[in-house]
């Protein structure tokens, strides 16, 4: 094994790195400091504020290092338990922080300034807790989790961590002191735009809930410059403009300069004459560490977020080129390893937006694991067995983007560790374990096998060998007698896609029965992308027998060679788990049916859950001490089986009233919200219908617009006394981004935009209905509107759905949800009580066969669903054409057609449904004894539950509690 670079920290300044020898040593994967971790000690007294700076500990190397007057662990543990600041102590942090480490200009202590100065006064007391928690698991050796996922939608920090540190009346007061308020400070933070939807905002919470419970655990993930997209509206629907969310700093953040870590692209394989396989040559780049501490709720736990940044050496700038002019050639190389880490998913339209996606997901593995091992080799001291290292280790993958982290462990085993493939590809499978979070085929992803060979070539071979590992399997299990049942086996289990069986199987099926054929290039579903058209290979087979000479050849009509990143993950693994019991029975009974069968021991289920720390104790304070009252304890806020005790005051109407009022409160702050970020006044004696989510066509925003069309309509061609009676008045509120490149959905927010500006200024509906889409919803948009809504619409297409956690959060927060029996739902349905959930629509067991009645031309739509199309075509809500939206809802077949997510077969359903819940709101008692309920039957829903889950039946680790 390659020496670990020592490093010299005897002051507070980071001694630079030679990228010369870090970039020789890359098949050693040497590293500036591997996991060391930050550590800046910060103290406070009430006389004065002062930062002490201990060494930046190298954990790569053995060697000690030696500090004036240094802290010991017996020093850190005693500040810990004697601290304990007072409003005075942390307004002195504060004052300190804005005077000595400012990152504004000295003069005032406005808003921002004022943020920046609190979150490092809180930093302070999270290192010191941070430092602790990874001091005493080097000491035990510890198994720990480590979690990559691609995204982490973390919102916030502030309110969360003093919420957490049990902090949050000294920081008021501290910052009432200091003439500031505590929400006005933390409204200036930015969220931190590191990821999209439900994958990372589970991420976050189960991180939240590691750190609480005591987990010894990592996150992995990367530092995106400017998220996904900043989202705004306007007259033509959404527009997408770059994230700033860095541009002032991140307070929580803190760069690691010791810990970076080569990743490489391209290149070429070459075998040594021992048989040894290196690759060699192609793009050296460095992957870069940042850490954010994660803290847990009344625990001194806090755990890390290693964000990897990409960039390369300063000595890679072409000096040369720059003063000849050339200043675009001098940094390419720099901005080409810089744009890694710029956007999360990037548009993948073209083959350099693919690369880049791919480029992405394997940073996050090679420097993650590369991390990992050598926590591993230090805490091994001088005598390293590897086959201890799953019993130290255990990788959770969440969803298919850091599948490549099975070829890569691989690839380090073998190529730098030394280990034979047998003892390597046994390690890995007893090491890294998937969660699925889709049943949508375009998200199970593919990616080319040509792009993949030119990129990560080393990779290409370890697959293929996995591949081959993985027909043998088959052809053991399944035998060579039917062939046909082993070609459908193969032709659906294989990783590789439309490619030749390897020669040996050949030969093994050839003895077997000569006539036997092997085409697995039949019926391939390939991304729409790679799909030519049939009229488009029509007209090539007519042109090719007279193509003129000197033009270009003829595209290969053969379907793309595939990587099938699903099928890798499942193979490779140890664990599959759905998110959600309906999710894990469709994982097992269609989307990976065949390895089901040959591995049954593998599939689990871990229904999603959300943290209620971030969820209910902090966004909704006035319904926590509510809970807290009426339960005679805080403890439901780690133990959520408390929260079921509601269920016998439900009918109280003492209760009641007291959550009635609670629930008023927050309408209020929705009212105040809207109106600053949209313009709009609503009501908040009306109903707050909300759905928030990502823009998708399987969500069916489209479904509830329209549905809020049908209303509007209704309400139209009835008198205003008729119109009293009949309806409930609503505030319909929608918030989520549509990706850049996904037009149906762009359009569906158009759509619900225009509806919004046609109804809001009709003087004859007036306060009876609002449509109100709100621009670039986020967590922290989110922790605003949850609180107050009523209202909550999961309306997904019955089986499409994986979980969802949204639905979770509004049923927390005694928000009554509408919806289909999908995902978690089924399981809130059941928890909450059926008569406290407005369900509707068809079940997903009869899915297929509508889909099929619909291609046959069997599907007549409901006179309702044909009314409401007429009334949007008829131009009542503008000049926009919207052909190409209603159209995708009519016809048997063709793509965008067909109404393939089932909004016309579930309309009449939907409306009928939504008709009980104006019922039901009218009485108010029945209406607020069910909101009770719901808030009492979603105590299953802590992701506290789930990391119980994972850490017992996946990972097998155990708490850790600090002394």
């Amino acid at each position: 094994m390659a020496a670990s670079v020592p490093i010299s920290a005897t002051s507070t300044q980071t001694t630079p790195f030679s990228h010369s020898n870090f970039f020789s040593s890359f098949l050693g994967f040497q590293c500036r400091g591997r996991h060391s971790w930050p550590f800046l000690i910060r103290t406070c007294s009430t006389r004065h504020c002062r930062r002490s700076m201990s060494i930046i500990r190298n954990v790569a190397s053995n060697q000690k290092q030696t500090l004036k007057d240094p802290p010991t662990q017996e020093g850190i543990a005693d500040g810990l338990d004697s601290l304990a600041p007072d409003s005075a102590t942390i307004a002195l942090s504060i004052k300190y922080h804005s005077e000595f480490t400012p990152l504004f200009s000295p003069e005032g202590f406005e808003l921002s300034k004022a943020y920046m100065a609190t979150a490092q006064s809180v930093q302070d007391m999270l290192i010191q807790n941070w430092n602790a928690t990874y001091d005493y698991y080097e000491k035990m050796n510890v198994k720990q989790a480590y979690y990559f996922s691609l995204e982490y939608l973390q919102g916030r920090a502030l309110l969360n961590a003093i919420g957490n540190l049990e902090l949050s009346g000294p920081y008021a007061e501290a910052l009432k002191k200091l003439g500031h308020n505590l929400e006005e400070v933390a409204s200036q933070e930015p969220d931190a735009a590191l990821g999209n939807g439900g994958l990372g905002r589970l991420a976050s919470c189960f991180l939240d809930s590691l750190a609480t419970l005591n987990y010894p655990a990592w996150g992995y993930g990367l530092r995106y410059k400017y998220g996904l997209f900043k989202q705004l509206i306007t007259k033509d629907g959404q527009e997408e403009v770059a994230e700033n969310w860095l541009e002032m700093g991140n307070p929580w953040e803190i760069v690691r300069n010791d810990v970076s870590y080569p990743v490489k692209f391209y290149g070429e394989v070459i075998e040594g004459p021992d048989g040894k396989k290196q690759w060699v040559g192609g793009e050296d780049i460095t992957a870069a560490a940042y850490d954010v501490p994660i803290p847990g709720y009344k625990t001194k736990t806090t755990i890390n977020l290693r964000l990897w940044s990409t960039k390369l050496a300063s000595e890679a700038f072409d000096l040369q080129a720059f003063n000849a002019g050339d200043h675009a050639k001098a940094y390419k190389a720099q901005k080409d390893a810089e744009k890694i880490c710029y956007v999360l998913y990037p548009g993948d339209e073209s083959i350099a937006g693919k690369t880049l996606r791919l480029k992405q997901q394997y940073t996050l593995c090679s420097a993650s694991l590369q991390d990992i091992i050598g926590c591993f080799e230090r805490r091994s001291g001088g005598s390293v067995n590897w086959e201890n290292f799953p019993e130290k280790v255990a990788v959770q993958m969440n969803d298919t983007h850091p599948t490549l982290c099975i070829p890569e462990l691989i690839r380090i085993l073998i190529d730098v560790k030394g280990l034979s493939w047998k003892e390597a590809w046994g390690i890995t499978q007893r090491t890294v374990a998937y969660t699925n979070h889709t049943v949508l085929p375009e998200a199970l992803e593919k990616w080319s096998l040509n792009l993949l060979k030119e990129l990560l070539p080393r990779h290409v071979q370890i697959i293929e060998m996995i591949d081959e590992e993985l027909i043998q399997t088959i052809i053991s299990e399944y035998g060579v007698e039917d062939l046909d049942l082993l070609q459908q086996k193969l032709k659906q289990m294989r990783i590789l896609e439309n490619v030749e069986l390897p020669s040996s199987v050949l030969e093994l099926l050839a003895e077997s029965e000569k006539s036997f054929v092997v085409d697995t290039a039949e019926e391939t579903e390939t991304s729409d992308e790679e799909t030519e058209s049939s009229d488009e290979e029509d007209e090539l087979e007519e042109e090719s027998e007279k193509e003129p000479k000197g033009s270009l050849k003829k595209p290969d009509l053969k379907p793309p060679e595939m990587v099938r990143m699903a099928n890798l993950c499942v193979v490779g693994g140890r664990a599959v788990n759905g998110v959600a019991e309906i999710h894990s029975e469709i994982v097992k009974t269609d989307v990976f049916n065949d390895f089901y069968e040959l591995w049954p021991e593998k599939f689990q289920n871990k229904t999603n859950g959300v943290t209620p720390r971030r969820w209910i104790r902090f966004c909704n304070p006035d319904l926590s001490k509510i809970i807290t009252k009426w339960t005679g304890t805080d403890d439901w806020v780690v133990n959520t089986e408390k929260l079921a005790e509601l269920r016998k005051f439900a009918g109280n109407k003492d209760l009641q009233s007291e959550w009635r009022e609670a629930k008023r409160r927050n309408k209020m702050k929705i009212v105040s919200f809207l109106k600053e970020k949209t313009g709009y006044i609503v009501s908040p004696d009306a109903m707050f219908d909300v759905q928030v989510k990502r823009i998708h066509e399987y969500k069916r925003q489209l479904l509830n617009i329209l549905g809020i069309v049908y209303r509007y309509k209704k309400m139209k061609e009835m008198s205003p006394e008729e119109r009293k009676v009949k309806f409930v008045p609503r505030v319909c509120i929608f918030g989520g981004k549509a990706f850049a490149t996904y037009l149906q959905a762009k359009r569906i927010v158009k759509f619900i935009t225009d509806v919004g500006a046609t109804v809001n200024h009709d003087p004859d509906i007036g306060d009876l209905l609002k449509v109100v889409f709100v621009p670039d919803y986020n967590v922290s948009v989110a922790e605003v509107l949850i609180p107050g809504s009523e209202l909550s619409q999961h309306i997904s297409t019955a089986g499409m759905e994986a979980s969802g956690t949204s639905n979770m959060k509004f049923a927390m927060n005694g928000c009554i949800l509408i919806g289909t029996l999908d995902g978690a739902n089924v399981e809130i349905r059941e928890e909450v009580g059926e008569d406290n959930f407005f369900l509707f629509g068809a079940r997903a067991n009869e899915i297929a066969e509508l889909r099929k009645e619909r291609a046959e031309g069997k599907f007549v739509p409901d006179h309702r669903f044909e009314e409401v199309k007429a009334y949007v075509r008829s131009g009542v809500f503008g000049s926009y054409n919207y052909e190409e939206l209603m159209g995708s809802l009519e016809g048997n077949e063709g793509y965008g057609r067909a109404d393939y997510f089932l909004v016309g077969k579930d309309f009449p359903s939907y409306i009928e449904c939504q008709e009980k819940v104006d019922e039901a709101y009218r009485n108010q008692k029945k209406w607020t004894e069910m909101s009770i309920l719901n808030t009492a039957g979603s105590y299953k829903f802590s992701s506290d539950r789930t990391i119980h889950e994972y850490a017992k039946h996946i990972w097998m680790i155990d708490p850790v509690e600090l002394p």
